[in-house]
């Protein structure tokens, strides 16, 4: 569990700790991706259970109610996520929630936050708090939530339980139904400066720092997941973006077959920042995530029209819906990636 705050996430602390005596029923903690939201949420959850908070609001670490925190066991805690997420911990060795254990399954773990999460989180909020204070819910991604999921949990919010505090974190508040939105208070969490970012991850002892927190779009903890990525993921990643740099209908394929096992989400993520690059070279100059590949990105921009490379870009936030759930994977890249050559063939 992250036992500090990320050197660019004390302002922010400061400020929800100067709204600690009136805080909302519901809190939304949103910003971009791979900047260390939950971890800052799941502290200040840690803090608002603490028995003997520090001035600043800290959480003293050594309290009974420290303990169980630490160990998800705390009987005033809940933490609502995707069984994915479950799954991944388990993997890393991390205690999951209650102690419940990931069983071998031939059904695949969702990557959903479904309805009977939000059901079994209503009926334990219906009793009183064990410790006679403050209860905690920790939901995350907020935009995993599904239709029936997010209906269910707007009921929790328009009648809040006493002593209880919501606190959910996302990535995109687009993503997320007018009616959550409106009944929750929001909090904007900060992308830290370029600065800022690239003393953390050379602290981490990240070589070329700059190169994979511009490929991260500045979100340095994504740029470390990437480096510590395994190295089969590293290298289809790198083979993709060689085949962005050098389109072909022929190589299209052979790149799909290649990467047939690739996350398709992951790769379109890669494509949709290297569309906004070559979108950025051809109307001011600039490249903001791929600056390695600045001779390729030029090429190409004098290749495409603008109207067809907007038009990609819109295709590809299309695709974005169906990323998660393909129903082949291999022909959702191979599909991709022949349109994306296409764009130079006209």
């Amino acid at each position: 569990m992250q036992n500090a705050l990320y050197p660019w996430q004390v302002s922010s602390w400061q400020q929800l700790h100067a709204m600690r005596d009136r805080l909302p029923h519901a809190l939304l903690l949103h910003g971009s991706a791979g900047t260390g939201k939950t971890a800052f949420a799941e502290r200040f959850a840690r803090s608002l259970l603490c028995e003997t908070p520090a001035a600043d609001g800290q959480p003293c670490e050594t309290c009974a109610s420290c303990g169980w925190f630490a160990q998800y066991s705390h009987p005033d805690y809940r933490r609502v996520r995707p069984e994915v997420l479950d799954e991944d911990d388990a993997a890393d060795g991390e205690e999951v929630d209650e102690g419940k254990k990931i069983s071998k399954s031939a059904k695949a773990p969702s990557k959903d936050i479904r309805i009977e999460q939000i059901r079994a989180l209503t009926s334990v909020m219906t009793i009183s708090t064990h410790r006679s204070g403050k209860r905690v819910v920790l939901l995350y991604p907020a935009e995993a939530l599904n239709g029936a999921a997010a209906n269910a949990l707007l009921k929790t919010l328009e009648e809040p339980p006493p002593n209880t505090v919501l606190i959910l974190v996302s990535n995109g508040l687009d993503r997320l139904l007018p009616t959550i939105l409106s009944r929750c208070r929001k909090f904007a969490m900060p992308m830290p400066s370029q600065a800022e970012a690239l003393k953390w991850l050379v602290a981490q002892g990240v070589a070329d720092a700059p190169m994979w927190l511009a490929e991260q779009g500045g979100a340095p903890l994504a740029a470390l997941a990437q480096v510590q990525s395994e190295s089969d993921e590293r290298e289809a990643l790198d083979a993709f973006l060689a085949h962005l740099a050098q389109p072909s209908v022929e190589a299209a394929l052979k790149t799909a077959e290649r990467l047939a096992k690739s996350p398709p989400v992951i790769l379109l993520g890669c494509l949709q920042r290297w569309l906004y690059d070559l979108a950025a070279q051809q109307l001011s100059g600039t490249i903001r995530y791929y600056p390695r590949y600045h001779k390729a990105l030029a090429g190409l921009a004098q290749r495409v029209s603008s109207t067809d490379l907007l038009q990609a870009v819109k295709s590809a936030n299309t695709r974005r819906a169906i990323a998660e759930h393909p129903l082949s994977p291999k022909l959702f890249i191979e599909d991709m990636l022949l349109e994306y050559a296409a764009l130079f063939e006209r």
